[in-house]
């Protein structure tokens, strides 16, 4: 048979499957039964098995009745005793079903399939194996399921297929379960790590009359009552530095942001950021708070300052390496020019290297062009670059001493950013020259090159302390702590193409 052939096969057992479940569903809607809403499970089976699995079995009287609800992943008829796991939110417990104990809903028992979701009332006690089980006294059958489980036909080894069908991922695949707790503790951590430090978390528009705070490509909208176009924010930024401007002088929000931009194991369109903001601080402030903020959040959630990700251990306990982004490609390239600032030179170096120049880039774009086409990637442990030309810095207060540079620094962690931050630009005349120079670019065809923002220029122009902030990829940041290599296994539902296209 060809692989086409198997498939089809498949299918049609699958529908044949599916058939007699409906067939049972109708046969319990007739009796009145159908999906009941009156079961309140008092236990979990991750809660049971912690407190009681290696506990002695006089403590398992004084757990009284359990009550526990899942969904039915395995069962095993054995005449007059059966055994099933049902899984609820927290893990898998196991039920030893009695006939005698259960009389005529046994044979019920016996004629519900995996994936149903049952009521289980008991007693604990501890198999022959030495397993903890409930013994049940009673249980009902709460949801059919209509559908086979995956791996009774297919299995679920199609990586598009647990993207695609996540709730599905999320009930074959303990593994998958685990990663989106790490996930939720990793963000939990971030809030209480700032707040601990005075900062204030707020709200600021997903939808804007210009976007701005970032290079990239928006996503437009059109608001009907308004009859005007408005955009899903590529960033917060402007919005979190105006209530800096308000007095609220340490800020952050944990929430989305969205970039038309393409797909890859490193970018979604929809993507998770923190980003925060502190008063009376610079772009080293940042760095040093940086710092502590990932070795404890490793040391929390991992036991250790050291990870693996991906075959490579990374050691947060370390110092973390700064350089300079000039600092960065004289390391990498000794054959670097002298003046990292001649803009012919700098044009030579990358027709050597074979890469391609984009109209109209200074020196500071040439500079970064180096940097990201053959610098980024080689950067493995925690490393923060920083002095980022004010080309490419549009909202980074210059260097006071070198105003080419901005006090500005990206982290890269195994060859990726996770983080950008910069002491705040708060001249109002200054940010008012960049913009314009932003509109220039815009209009010379950079699709990323950010919009004029009067109300954001009339904002500083109230007075913006001295200022600091800061951005970090929630997703990436998850990706480096679960040893995931796609930005999709970390998303509970990512963009996906439609199927078949």
């Amino acid at each position: 048979m060809t692989e086409k052939d198997d498939e089809i096969q498949a299918d049609a057992e699958e529908s044949r499957h599916i058939a007699q479940r409906r067939e049972k569903l109708e046969t319990w809607r007739r009796a009145g039964r159908a999906y009941p809403n009156d079961f309140r499970p008092n236990a979990q089976a991750a809660e049971l098995l912690a407190r009681y699995e290696t506990a002695p079995e006089d403590e398992f009287e004084k757990a009284g009745d359990i009550r526990i609800a899942g969904r039915l992943m395995s069962k095993r008829i054995m005449g007059r005793a059966s055994f099933c796991h049902i899984q609820d939110g927290s893990g898998r417990v196991q039920v030893f079903v009695e006939r005698t104990a259960l009389e005529a809903t046994y044979e019920d028992f016996k004629h519900w399939d995996l994936g149903d979701i049952l009521a289980v009332e008991g007693r604990l006690f501890r198999t022959k194996t030495g397993e903890l089980s409930v013994r049940a006294a009673r249980m009902r059958l709460l949801t059919k399921s209509l559908r086979p489980l995956p791996e009774k036909f297919h299995g679920l080894t199609d990586q598009e297929i647990r993207y695609r069908k996540r709730y599905l991922d999320l009930i074959m695949n303990p593994a998958t379960r685990t990663l989106f707790r790490r996930r939720e503790q990793i963000i939990t951590y971030l809030r209480q790590f700032l707040r601990a430090r005075g900062f204030s978390e707020v709200e600021t528009p997903m939808m804007q009359p210009l976007a701005g705070g970032a290079a990239a490509r928006p996503f437009v909208t059109h608001h009907n009552a308004l009859d005007m176009p408005l955009f899903l924010r590529i960033a917060p930024e402007l919005y979190l530095k105006r209530l800096v401007v308000g007095g609220l002088d340490r800020v952050f929000e944990i929430n989305r942001n969205f970039r038309n931009e393409g797909l890859s194991t490193r970018h979604n369109p929809e993507f998770t950021m923190v980003e925060f903001y502190q008063a009376y601080a610079d772009y080293r402030d940042l760095m040093d708070l940086t710092e502590v903020l990932l070795k404890g959040m490793c040391q929390e959630i991992l036991g250790s300052t050291e990870l693996s990700y991906q075959g490579t251990r990374y050691d947060f306990g370390q110092p973390f390496v700064r350089m300079t982004v000039e600092g960065a490609i004289r390391h990498y390239h000794p054959d670097a020019p002298v003046d990292l600032r001649d803009i012919a030179a700098l044009g030579a170096f990358l027709e050597k290297k074979g890469l391609a120049i984009e109209p109209g880039l200074q020196a500071g774009g040439l500079q970064m062009l180096i940097f990201e086409k053959t610098i980024e990637t080689q950067l493995g442990d925690p490393t923060f670059i920083t002095a980022y030309p004010a080309e490419v810095s549009p909202l980074a207060r210059c260097n006071d001493g070198d105003p080419f540079v901005t006090d500005r620094f990206e982290l890269f962690i195994g060859g990726r950013e996770i983080a950008n931050g910069f002491s705040e630009l708060n001249d109002p005349e200054d940010q008012a020259q960049r913009f314009r120079m932003q509109v220039e670019r815009r209009g010379g065809g950079d699709e990323e090159a950010m919009h004029y923002d009067a109300d954001y220029v009339e904002a500083l122009e109230y007075g913006l302390p001295p200022t600091a902030g800061e951005g970090i990829g929630v997703d990436r940041l998850v990706m480096l702590l679960t040893d995931a290599p796609s930005i999709r296994d970390v998303i509970l539902f990512p963009q996906m193409r439609p199927q078949g296209s």
